[in-house]
């Protein structure tokens, strides 16, 4: 049976669209809180809600590749990471949340993070599956 792949991208990205409205407001807040942000004007607020709502979408949307069975589980973060970087970084540079010259910062930043967060989950997995093959013996 052919799984539909894109059926499921849009189903999980619709499931969490809603946090883009959630996230825009926290990175306003942060940017208001170090005096950044005096007041938004009503294309910038639709501007980030609706970049944020798309940004939110694509980052549910995209843990699908890890459901390809066809797909290594390195490639399918290489393609969820690169993905999710690009949306970010997008979004983040269409809504001025950065200079263009700091690009290069944020992206490493962003590799650490994704790096560390996959490494807490693969060693965490790792050291359940080591515990029940112990218990299967």
């Amino acid at each position: 049976m052919k799984k539909n792949y894109i059926w499921e991208f849009v189903k999980r990205g619709l499931m969490f669209a809603w946090g883009g409205p959630f996230i825009v407001a926290i990175v306003w807040y942060c940017i208001y809180k170090s005096g950044n942000l005096v007041s938004l004007s009503v294309p910038e607020v639709v501007m980030g809600i609706l970049s944020t709502t798309v940004l939110a979408f694509v980052a549910a949307g995209v843990s699908i590749v890890h459901q390809i069975e066809s797909l290594p589980r390195g490639f399918a973060a290489l393609i969820q990471g690169s993905v999710l970087l690009i949306d970010y970084g997008v979004v983040y540079l269409m809504n001025g949340w950065f200079p263009l010259n700091r690009i290069g910062i944020f992206a490493a930043i962003f590799v650490v993070g994704f790096l560390a967060i996959w490494g807490i989950i693969y060693l965490s997995v790792r050291a359940k599956v080591n515990k029940m093959n112990k218990m299967m013996k």
